[in-house]
């Protein structure tokens, strides 16, 4: 990337400018002076070049930075959302959220940086933590050296998970399911011994003075090639109607497939998988763009339909590029309103 995105961008400066001297030799040569010899073409310009390289300088010096320090630049993002129908005791509830750890990508002498980001979480004091998925990046062994790291995540109420596509070990096992069984049940071994509560197409409830509120974890469900091991027909048996619910689902194609018209409401939905491809221009207000938004439409931040939430949370790490361009990992926290 450091090589060939520069030089892409001072390609189409060059190759912009060689079609304004062809249109200028075509003009001269029709129109001006006939007797112009057909090999003659304008020079190039050298400020255009120099602007080339200017323009080829920024994403050079941006990836650079992404690789060294983006990839540690931790943000929080707060969202408020009111819901008419919240129970009273959960007004005000506060739920941190991280994704896509991808622990695999990490190395362990960066374990300071990373505790940077661990520490940023337990800062926002939530009452629930919740992970939407992709620990690792093939083999849950990955996780293992950031167990006592992770079991340090506070939350009152208590941390719940589920599985992404990279859980599955699919990467590494291709379609090999007693070995990626194997691995699903590592995975979850890790997870309940830093009191992850993984949740597998179930739902459980929280209490708050005789009220409650449920969480729906579903398995992976993903258009195109991903596992579709997701039920949320199965994962929502124990709900009744009118009851308020928080479904955690790994990937947001989920949402518009099948969540958003399901006959049991979900209120909120929170997701991950996207990554918001590493790579973007974000400015509040003014721009959020991504290459990723023409795979998924549902890529980052917060979406509204059929009186339904869904969040896309940008990951907390990264795989395949390693680092961050614009967008940046992140740590979600929600707080919901009644009214």
């Amino acid at each position: 990337m450091i090589v060939f995105v520069p030089k892409f961008i001072l390609a189409i400066t060059i190759i912009f400018e060689d079609f304004i001297r062809m249109l200028t030799f075509l003009f001269k040569k029709t129109f001006s002076n006939p007797s112009v010899n057909k090999t003659y073409l304008p020079e190039r310009r050298k400020a255009i070049s120099t602007i080339g390289l200017g323009l080829a300088s920024i994403p050079f010096f941006s990836i650079i930075e992404g690789i060294v320090w983006g990839k540690f630049d931790f943000r929080v993002r707060k969202v408020t959302l009111r819901f008419p129908d919240l129970p009273e005791s959960f007004d005000g509830y506060k739920i941190a959220q991280l994704s896509d750890i991808h622990l695999g990508s990490f190395d362990i002498q960066d374990f300071d940086k990373v505790s940077r980001g661990i520490k940023l979480l337990n800062d926002q004091n939530a009452d629930l933590f919740v992970f939407t998925g992709d620990s690792v990046n093939n083999l849950a062994e990955e996780m293992e050296p950031w167990l006592p790291l992770l079991k340090t995540i506070k939350a009152k109420d208590g941390k719940y998970s589920i599985l992404g596509n990279h859980d599955y070990g699919v990467y590494a096992f291709g379609n090999n399911k007693i070995a990626q069984q194997k691995n699903i049940d590592l995975l979850h071994q890790y997870h309940k011994s830093i009191n992850w509560k993984l949740l597998r197409n179930e739902s459980i409830r929280l209490y708050k003075e005789n009220q409650f509120i449920n969480i729906v974890g579903v398995k992976n469900w993903g258009q195109g090639h991903f596992p579709k091991d997701g039920d949320l027909n199965i994962a929502s048996q124990n709900i009744k109607d009118g009851e308020f619910n928080i479904l955690l689902s790994h990937d947001p194609s989920h949402f518009d497939a099948i969540v958003k018209n399901f006959a049991k409401k979900m209120h909120l939905t929170l997701s991950g998988h996207t990554h918001g491809m590493q790579f973007g221009i974000e400015i509040p207000g003014v721009i959020k763009w991504s290459p990723i938004k023409y795979r998924y439409p549902k890529w980052a931040d917060l979406y509204q339909e059929n009186g339904k939430y869904l969040y896309v949370n940008r990951g907390f790490g990264f795989i395949g590029f390693p680092g961050r361009v614009g967008i940046w990992p992140e740590i979600t926290v929600i707080e919901l309103k009644k009214g």
